[in-house]
């Protein structure tokens, strides 16, 4: 069992010093004072919540049989904070036909059951004179990443020091993956994909693209006859899965964390088919193409996620691991130690936006609303709950319950009442939320009682102190004003969801690793890795380069076992599949909470409880697409340090190869 080590969250820390390393080469000093924004100083409900509007295609003709986007990502200035606050500069998506639609997040791609969505992602993080803009937050270039300084043969690897490193401050390589898409590996946005922006300056010697660029590309020119211009990446998504909540992310080996929290996310929504319900039943309208300025939208995406601020408004992201207060000597940074200098084990940041502003405001009519819910954070542990005062004391009596008729994988079996959603890193909860009855004036609170640190299990007030109540605490208010036009959807509580087919039974099992590398000196982690356990109990811990272990025979249904071995929750998440989880517990049996009763892509690993050696998270899936794929933890700072593994459904063969 791997103690636990001290974690300081960002709002601890609000407005004080703060341990930091400056940026640029050489060895890490110990002390700067970083004095943050803080958060109690932030005016909250000040700004309307943003409701995404749709991406515009290139073409969208019944004729094509398949809607074209070309989405760039670049650079640009947002006002996340209040009016009166300084403008952040973050990083987005957008359609570059349309530069307005540059936004953190995203606009929403719609899709449609069996419609393929072809996207040309392309690399735009230059500046006007068209050379490479740095990485936005601190990159640590001493864990296994994608390392374009490496050239062809050092790419995708953990580079050698002779002294401890600054930040990485070169050209940034991303790849985009759609997140619970049923997707082929050439479209899949495997880690080692990525590739740089089109710049004329980028250094002689640096690798360009990532160790399968070439090999995906060659793929993709097969398929669809269509070639891969340098600087961008064209992937084909099939649609050919459950109506469902998706979202889209970059996922480049290694940087994953400061990629995401400068901006790069939105929302993929798929709709149509037996899986879904007709258009009236639910709440509605969504936004869609050419809707008026000011249109009522009653089916809202919400992106929650945490950040932190410097005073001018920029984004704040440790660039020490002195940050975490465990590992504080510089002596035993690599290469000296075996600690990353940058990398901290997870980061909780002080704020909380939603839609890309702090603390927004939603004015709601008495009626239903349809929420689309994604915890896009990158290591906190949500429990959402409606609150009628912000600020009482945790945990606090609902003021209303939220009908959860979906997750992850599309609508469940049936509508389940909750007082609360506990929501993981990446998981979606798709609620209705009935305003009726609620008098017209009323002030209603989303809040979160998760911690302000890892989630170990167990519940808000009781195994855990929550959020605190003044800043992390608090998600959005809704304010609620009279009902304009008729409400025809229907109560939540009559609602007759589509049929639920569960999967069949499987022919393989496997006992799967979860666990953490700690310094030689015995400061804190240095790693967090997965593996494989034997029959008998014993572990293999794993890396990213190792050889592949994980193997499924093509159209098989297999069971995976995660078996948890940290002091903390593991949100894992397995690409190309939608899974159910069979069981919980010391020996994987215990039935599933109703919130797991549909299909996910990700699932809460808990560690073990007091007095338990282990805990066992069952999950089956069906590996029904042939090619490379990866399962990993979705708190990004460890997916981004060794806990992601590649796995391959059918036969090795070429790919398999280094």
């Amino acid at each position: 069992m791997i103690s636990r080590r001290q974690v300081l969250v960002a709002g601890a820390v609000g407005g004080a010093t703060v341990l930091l390393a400056p940026r640029g080469a050489g060895a890490v000093p110990i002390r700067r004072a970083q004095p943050l924004l803080d958060p109690a100083t932030i005016p909250k409900y000040m700004t309307d919540l943003v409701v995404p509007p749709v991406m515009p295609p290139v073409r969208e003709h019944d004729r094509h049989e398949t809607d074209e986007y070309r989405i760039g990502v670049r650079q640009f200035q947002q006002q996340i904070l209040p009016p009166g606050l300084p403008t952040t500069v973050v990083w987005g998506y957008g359609s570059v036909e349309d530069s307005e639609t540059f936004s953190y997040p995203a606009y929403t791609i719609e899709a449609r059951l069996d419609r393929p969505v072809r996207v040309t992602w392309i690399n735009q993080l230059v500046d006007k004179r068209s050379e490479f803009l740095p990485p936005l937050l601190p990159v640590d270039p001493t864990v296994h990443w994608a390392n374009p300084p490496g050239g062809i043969a050092g790419r995708d690897s953990m580079p050698t020091f002779t002294r401890t490193p600054g930040p990485y401050t070169g050209p940034v390589p991303m790849v985009t993956h759609l997140h619970g898409g049923h997707s082929r590996q050439e479209s899949d946005g495997y880690p080692e994909a990525w590739y740089l922006p089109v710049a004329k300056n980028i250094p002689a010697g640096f690798a360009r693209v990532g160790t399968y660029y070439d090999e995906f590309r060659a793929e993709f020119e097969r398929k669809y006859g269509i070639k891969w211009r340098p600087g961008t990446a064209t992937f084909q998504y099939g649609n050919d899965q459950r109506a469902s909540t998706l979202w889209f992310h970059d996922h480049t080996l290694g940087i994953t964390r400061s990629n995401v929290y400068a901006g790069l996310a939105g929302f993929y929504l798929l709709r149509g088919g037996p899986s879904d319900l007709p258009p009236g039943v639910l709440p509605g309208p969504h936004p869609s193409l050419g809707d008026r300025p000011g249109t009522r939208y009653h089916e809202i995406p919400i992106v929650i996620q945490d950040r932190s601020f410097n005073p001018d408004g920029s984004l704040f992201y440790p660039d020490s691991r002195a940050f975490a207060q465990d590992c504080t000597n510089p002596a035993d940074y690599i290469p000296n130690g075996d600690v990353p200098p940058i990398w901290v084990p997870e980061f909780f940041a002080d704020t909380i936006v939603s839609n890309g502003r702090t603390w927004p405001r939603l004015d709601v009519e008495q009626r239903r609303y349809r929420l689309r819910l994604l915890n896009g954070c990158n290591a906190r542990t949500l429990f959402l709950k409606i609150a009628a005062n912000p600020t009482a004391p945790r945990p606090v009596t609902p003021a209303l319950p939220m009908w959860l008729i979906g997750t992850d994988g599309g609508f469940l079996p049936e509508p389940v009442r909750l007082d609360q959603i506990l929501l993981a890193n990446a998981n979606r909860a798709d609620v209705i939320v009935d305003f009726t009855d609620v008098p017209q004036g009323t002030e209603l609170y989303l809040i979160n009682e998760g911690p302000d640190g890892p989630f170990q299990g167990g519940t808000p007030g009781t195994d855990f102190p929550p959020a605190d109540v003044n800043t992390t605490g608090q998600v959005m208010k809704f304010v609620v004003g009279p009902r304009i036009g008729a409400d025809k959807s229907v109560p939540p509580d009559q609602l007759r969801l589509p049929p639920f087919t569960p999967l069949g039974p499987a022919t393989n099992a496997r006992r799967l690793l979860l666990d953490e590398q700690v310094s030689t000196t015995g400061c804190g982690p240095v790693a967090t890795l997965l593996g494989t356990v034997a029959p008998d109990g014993r572990a293999t811990p794993l890396r990213w380069s190792d050889p592949v272990t994980e193997n499924p025979a093509l159209n098989s249904t297999e069971i995976w076992e995660f078996d948890n071995r940290t002091m903390d929750a593991h949100p894992m998440h397995i690409h190309q599949v939608q899974f159910q989880v069979v069981g919980r517990g010391p020996d994987g049996n215990q039935p599933p909470a109703p919130q797991e009763s549909g299909f996910l892509d990700t699932v809460v690993a808990l560690p073990p409880g007091p007095g338990q050696t282990r805990e066992i998270t069952r999950i089956r899936a069906l590996f029904d697409l042939p090619g490379r794929y990866v399962w990993h933890c979705h708190i990004v700072e460890h997916e981004d340090n060794e806990m992601m593994r590649p796995y391959i459904v059918g036969p090795m063969g070429g790919a398999e190869h280094p």
